[in-house]
């Protein structure tokens, strides 16, 4: 990330387009934001269009706009977002989900600075700086025929790749104390302290959802004001994970393997979390966070008896 921030600081100078490419999560789109804040165009607007959330046949008159008459129902005109964003920034999201006669479009648009709206003949200016992010890889995208390469190359004059995070993982203690900074003011609640097995816990999971997860984690702490409760649900999904990484036998459906490793890493769970509060099965329950009936369940299918015997051979009283 040092090195992401030193080229950060190298593309401010330019105007030139960008191409931010990394995993769902990873903060592409914060990054287009510090690029735009910290530009000559950082008082213009900062104009974002998510292109895998808009219908392609929707998508060319919202980028674009398009003139009265266009088509049926075009009653009246209407800018696009290129206008919009005039002499600001143009922030085009999941870029690999553009269809492809709008990537000819938009390579013109990058090109030339040119595009015309729907409808339309005059050629009009854009001054706006594009700045394109995708969770895929681009150019295997381009030989597999999905992207045009023409638009690739005007596109990727100035690339970052953001880290997962779990390939940063000694960056998670600085990022939970931010972010527990940071919603402890947006919530107006006090900021829980996070401990060291805690801490120790957000370093041994994998994040598949990177940032973006481990903001959520961190919005949940604040605003159920502990750590304990959600230090219990890391443990259930890491021992969950771990279990899955077991290889299966080549001889069993990997459904079946899988659905055995979840059940026999959640039943080993349930069994240290029972032995921690001495058999006590309602507290166990309660701390889990499920119904007693559920864990009466769980524990039969992991061959508990209903009853533990007592050093006399008799029922306890759990």
């Amino acid at each position: 990330m040092l090195e992401m921030r030193d080229r950060l600081g190298s593309i401010l100078s330019s105007d030139l387009p960008v191409l931010i490419q990394g995993e769902s999560g990873t903060g592409k789109e914060i990054i287009a934001r510090f690029l735009h804040s910290r530009s000559s165009r950082r008082d213009a607007p900062f104009v974002k269009l998510n292109c895998a959330a808009i219908p392609p046949a929707l998508l060319e008159s919202e980028l674009f706009g398009y003139e009265k008459g266009a088509f049926t129902g075009a009653l009246q005109e209407r800018i696009g977002l290129i206008e919009i964003a005039e002499q600001g920034t143009l922030f085009l999201d999941d870029i690999d989900e553009l269809h492809w006669d709008l990537q000819g479009k938009l390579l013109h648009l990058v090109q030339d600075g040119s595009y015309s709206r729907i409808g339309g003949t005059e050629e009009r200016r854009a001054r706006v700086r594009v700045i394109c992010a995708t969770r895929t890889d681009l150019k295997r995208a381009v030989e597999d025929g999905r992207f045009r390469e023409d638009l690739f190359h005007r596109i990727d004059v100035l690339a970052l790749r953001l880290p997962a995070l779990r390939d940063r993982k000694s960056d998670i203690p600085h990022v939970s104390s931010y972010l527990l900074e940071r919603f402890s003011r947006q919530f107006s609640r006090p900021a829980p302290l996070l401990t060291p097995a805690t801490m120790e816990l957000l370093q041994q999971w994998n994040w598949p959802g990177n940032l973006r997860e481990l903001e959520n984690w961190i919005a949940r702490a604040i605003i159920l004001g502990d750590d304990s409760a959600l230090g219990v649900e890391l443990r259930k999904r890491i021992a969950i994970s771990n279990a899955g990484a077991i290889s299966a036998p080549r001889q069993s459906p990997l459904k079946e393997v899988s659905r055995r490793a979840v059940s026999d890493a959640s039943n080993v769970l349930i069994l240290k979390v029972l032995e921690a509060n001495h058999w006590n099965r309602r507290k166990t329950a309660d701390e889990l966070n499920m119904s007693y009936r559920s864990l009466l369940y769980k524990l039969r299918e992991a061959g508990v008896p209903q009853r533990r015997r007592s050093h006399r051979g008799f029922p306890s009283a759990h």
